[in-house]
């Protein structure tokens, strides 16, 4: 008999700034309610996997930052992982979760990921990211964005984050490709500001228009400030179990991981989004849970820019190619309409504390199969799915995680 994985525990704090809290303090916050969620102890915890991507550039902690974060908390003895997968870290974590059980190696795994990252040194954080590609070969970056978004003269925009401007060449390419516009962009962006409006927990809740989107300071063309993640500190944590893990525990089935699927591209032409990595890793998890696109009911897709969002609703399968855009704009992603889309608010809204921001998917997907996402709720939502990508290599993302979630 195949094991299944369920999730049990769900923990997450606000996404924002911390100036006040330590690694220490936002993982506790977080594990702490996913343990009281569960019905679960320190003690029930079989084996945890601790997400982080820029501690050990941020505050200098390069190794065993789960195995000292988790022992404050009274988390002793159990094999402790370290996960790091570029923004994919908390996503990564949650599959080792789910692998773990599934193997049969234990019955009740943590997942958790943090990230504190406003540390008073603002140029620091951002340099985080140049870390995110093939620093052993810069001049390759620049000819990729050349290749994928073309010459573009804009003047000196300010210091911001090398994704923001890979984002923008993606963008641009896929503007030529399908007559995507800056205004369907933007949609995705107010959207996303609307829908982190009820949800207590998003870094920013004040509701934007798109002419307010389209009108903000430009960072790189199609780009503006409204439309892309800001630096966020947070945690999130999610206890998953086995059938007997559930048993231990007292648990009710509530939401089962159908699939959770971590995957690498491979060499193509990236001019064109064919065999895009997304693309063939969303391919893998609907085949691991034997349903197909069609039947997902709301989606938390990892928009670092509102211009991802456009890409991966696509690439997910949850509407035609080069659609995204105008799905957008007719309010087929908005809460009500026909596939809702990061109904927390998005990175963009909620924030990308890069670590948790996997994690934080879950959380709100576990939430919504629940029917206990209040003023996001999606009615009727039975199929989730979770698109978590990071890094930058050869034209597209490094590294993808794809996970469904089913209401039991």
């Amino acid at each position: 008999m195949t094991t299944r994985a369920w999730i049990a525990g769900i923990g997450m704090t606000p996404f924002g700034v911390h100036q006040d809290k330590t690694i220490n303090d936002l993982t506790r916050w977080a594990v702490t309610d996913a343990l009281t969620d569960a019905g679960a102890s320190t003690n029930s915890i079989d084996a945890a996997f601790f997400a982080t991507a820029t501690q050990a550039f941020l505050q200098g902690q390069l190794m065993i930052g789960g195995q000292i974060a988790l022992r404050e908390i009274g988390i002793q003895q159990i094999p402790v992982f370290n996960v790091e997968n570029a923004c994919a870290t908390g996503a990564s974590a949650f599959t080792l979760a789910v692998n773990h059980v599934k193997a049969g190696a234990g019955d009740i795994a943590l997942a958790v990921g943090v990230e504190k990252m406003h540390i008073g040194d603002r140029e620091r954080s951002m340099a985080v990211f140049d870390t995110a590609y093939d620093v052993a070969d810069p001049a390759a970056l620049t000819r990729t964005l050349k290749e994928l978004g073309g010459e573009i003269d804009e003047p000196d925009l300010g210091r911001r984050s090398i994704f923001m401007d890979i984002y923008a060449a993606m963008a641009r390419n896929h503007m030529r490709l399908h007559d995507t516009t800056q205004r369907q962009i933007a949609a995705v962006a107010a959207k996303n500001h609307l829908h982190a409006a009820a949800n207590p927990r998003a870094h920013y809740r004040t509701p934007i228009s798109i002419e307010q989107v389209l009108s903000a300071r430009k960072l790189s063309h199609p780009l503006t400030v409204p439309m892309c993640a800001p630096l966020t500190d947070g945690a999130a944590a999610v206890i998953v179990c086995s059938d007997q893990g559930l048993l231990r525990l007292g648990a009710r089935r509530q939401v089962q991981v159908l699939a959770a699927v971590v995957g690498t591209g491979t060499d193509r032409d990236i001019t064109t989004f064919d065999g895009h990595l997304s693309q063939h890793v969303a391919l893998n998890a609907y085949d691991a849970a034997g349903l197909g696109a069609a039947e997902v009911d709301v989606a938390e897709v990892h928009d670092a820019t509102a211009f991802a969002e456009v890409l991966q609703t696509e690439m997910l399968g949850l509407v035609p190619r080069g659609e995204g855009g105008p799905a957008a704009e007719r309010g087929d992603t908005t809460l009500g309409g026909r596939i809702p889309v990061n109904p927390s608010g998005g990175l963009e809204s909620k924030g990308h504390p890069l670590g948790a921001t996997g994690l934080g998917q879950i959380f709100e997907l576990t939430e919504q199969l629940r029917g206990t996402a209040h003023g996001r709720q999606v009615d009727g939502a039975r199929i989730a799915l979770a698109e978590n990508g990071g890094g930058f290599h050869r034209g597209e993302e490094a590294v993808t995680s794809i996970v469904l979630l089913g209401k039991a």
